[in-house]
């Protein structure tokens, strides 16, 4: 029946004030803070930075077959394979030499289905590596499944240490996609100098510690690097004493004592027994810290350092000791990332965008009110006034969970006034269809509620399952239009069968008697 109790008017009422409040808050500033969330703008309204990123993963596959080697060499000698001249070749294929006694041993063990040396065949119906054979001479190259497994490792691991590295620098609502296996696409919306976040996703962050050295004292091998400034170059040895996997905590301070800052790290555990048997037997000698391949300094060890901390000093501002702290904090990427593309959207143009989005809702919301009111008459306008409280619901849940809104969402909130307003018609025009067989026009009005139900909720179930399929397979203003589309299925069917029902059964109880209501 039309019938609504005080509890279900009053909770009714007060989850629409609720929420009305909610949208408030996106217009008026309270003082007492009580609810301080707002709507987020996408980067096609309030303008911002878009990059795209290209990971170049060579140094990634280098790594992978240069362990590939060691992991051959400790294989072999477990299994007591004789070879030879086991090494890597310029173009990426690894080569070695089998006792001919063995040949067909070892190509069995690397063509096995359930091999533990060429693994995938399960997975991928082909092994990691192809191997060629030349009388005694084993050729290995990476297979196209193995090359996808690196690179899909490589981009999740640096698509999450992008991640970190954005969401340190406090950027509001970012948009960090994958594109491909090798690519990241970052939008970064009302960041207007994207200067910064170029230089942090620029760096591969690779922190070593080594000792200055000379060639006749390494037997681990030495290379010859520059310090940042390219003012002078060192000798170090290629032992890495720690790494900056290493480091579990990391923040810039000011040092007191030289009036410079620096930034201070923490070592884990194992971190922390590495340094201090490194310090304590390296007294005397200058350790580098090395960042990407440049020495950030040199210091001379006065002392052990036991106490599994320290810190880097290196001429930096304020500014740029936070930067390299928020670069240990995030870990190192897997590979280099190179922006191959970048813009930047203007604020004008995101004005534009809202303008002519809020133009469209007006228009369109003018248009269907006119339409409703001259075709029902006050059941329009009670089907008007809750298409209004309809759009303050939607934007009320949108505030709740900070969404962020972009020009195809406003697209889903002008489509929403449209099917609420449908709902609203085929209850009308039911009850009139109820109206001349039942004369009672409380058991009519209800009847038209009734039966119109099955059609509303076949016609909304059905569009939230593209809006659900769209949001799930969709990206970017895809999942925008889905989202707002969604939230704006529950909102009409609250609306249509809440609020407009009830109000419209306060009308009809006092109007019972008139000879046509609708």
């Amino acid at each position: 029946m039309l019938y609504f109790s005080k509890i279900k008017i009053l909770i009714i009422s007060i989850f629409t004030l609720v929420l009305v409040y909610f949208t408030s808050s996106n217009f008026f500033k309270a003082d007492d803070n009580f609810f301080d969330k707002n709507i987020n703008l996408g980067l096609d309204l309030q303008g911002g930075s878009y990059l795209l990123l290209e990971i170049d993963n060579r140094p990634v596959v280098t790594q992978k077959l240069q362990n590939t080697v060691s992991i051959l060499r400790k294989y072999f000698k477990d299994k007591k394979i004789k070879y030879k001249d086991l090494i890597l070749k310029n173009d990426n294929s690894i080569e070695f030499l089998i006792n001919e006694n063995q040949l067909d041993f070892v190509k069995d063990k690397f063509e096995d289905k359930d091999s533990e040396i060429n693994p995938y065949y399960s997975n991928y119906k082909s092994h990691e590596f192809n191997l060629e054979t030349f009388n005694n001479l084993f050729v290995l190259k990476l297979s196209k499944y193995g090359l996808i497994e690196i690179k899909n490792s490589s981009l999740d691991q640096a698509l999450e240490i992008v991640r970190r590295r954005i969401d340190e620098v406090g950027t509001n609502e970012p948009n960090i996609l994958k594109r491909g296996n090798d690519r990241i696409l970052v939008e970064l919306p009302g960041l207007d100098d994207p200067m910064r976040v170029k230089n942090l996703l620029g760096k591969t962050a690779n922190l070593t510690f080594r000792f200055i050295t000379q060639n006749t004292e390494e037997t681990f091998g030495t290379e010859k690097l520059f310090f940042e400034d390219n003012s002078e170059e060192a000798i170090v040895s290629k032992r890495i004493i720690l790494s900056g996997d290493n480091i579990l905590d990391a923040k810039p301070r000011m040092d007191n004592q030289n009036n410079e800052t620096v930034v201070s790290f923490t070592l884990d555990r194992v971190g922390s027994k590495r340094f201090a048997k490194a310090t304590t037997s390296g007294i005397g000698k200058r350790l580098a810290i090395i960042l990407d391949g440049k020495i950030v300094s040199a210091p001379v060890i006065r002392s052990a350092i036991v106490g599994g901390s320290g810190q880097i000093s290196g001429n930096f501002t304020f500014q740029s000791a936070t930067d390299l702290a928020l670069l240990l904090r995030s870990g190192a990427l897997p590979a280099p990332l190179n922006i191959i593309e970048e813009r930047t959207v203007g604020p004008d143009l995101g004005q534009d965008s809202i303008k002519a989005g809020v133009i469209a809702l007006i228009i369109g919301f003018l248009l269907v009110i006119l339409f409703m009111f001259v075709k029902y008459k006050i059941f329009g306008f009670i089907a008007n006034i809750t298409l209004l409280i309809n759009l303050f619901l939607l934007v009320g849940i949108l505030t709740l969970f900070e969404a962020t809104l972009t020009l195809p969402g406003i697209a889903g909130i002008i489509l929403t006034v449209g099917m609420a307003v449908d709902a609203n018609v085929l209850i009308f025009e039911r009850i009139k269809e109820e109206s001349v067989s039942e004369k009672n026009k409380i058991i009519a009005f209800d009847s038209g509620y009734i039966k119109s139900r099955t059609a509303i909720l076949d016609a909304n179930i059905t569009t939230l399952i593209a809006a659900v399929i769209l949001f799930l397979m969709g990206s970017g203003p895809i999942k925008g239009f889905s989202l707002t589309l969604g939230v704006g299925i529950f909102t009409t069917l609250f609306s249509v069968y809440f609020l407009a029902r009830l109000l419209t059964s306060l009308y009809v109880a006092k109007n019972k008697d008139k000879e046509n209501l609708i």
